[in-house]
């Protein structure tokens, strides 16, 4: 009598390493300004939303903005050091 094996694939999905953007204080753009900027660059920001992240970064010198692929991560920074904010990105933990 014989045994066959039978060999199963599984599949296991790693989800993409998620990155943290971060928007810095600074002492130049005007509140107004970084909300307006917050609201055009990473569209699912609501104004609201846009002035409690600014406000943080006024208050405490840094505020996160979104957490997303790199990729995505990469293009928010990018943009809003564009317009002139000071902006990281760091991998989320």
């Amino acid at each position: 009598m014989s045994v066959e094996t039978i060999e199963r694939r599984s599949t296991i999905r790693k989800l993409a390493p998620r990155y943290r953007v971060l928007l810095h204080n600074d002492e130049f753009n005007s509140m107004e300004y970084v909300v307006e900027t917050l609201v055009k660059t990473v569209p699912s920001l609501t104004i609201p939303q846009a002035v409690d992240i600014m406000m943080q970064a006024h208050t405490s010198g840094v505020a996160l903005v979104i957490i997303c692929a790199f990729e995505h991560a990469e293009f928010y920074c990018e943009s809003l050091q564009a317009h002139g904010l000071t902006s990281t990105i760091e991998p989320d933990e």
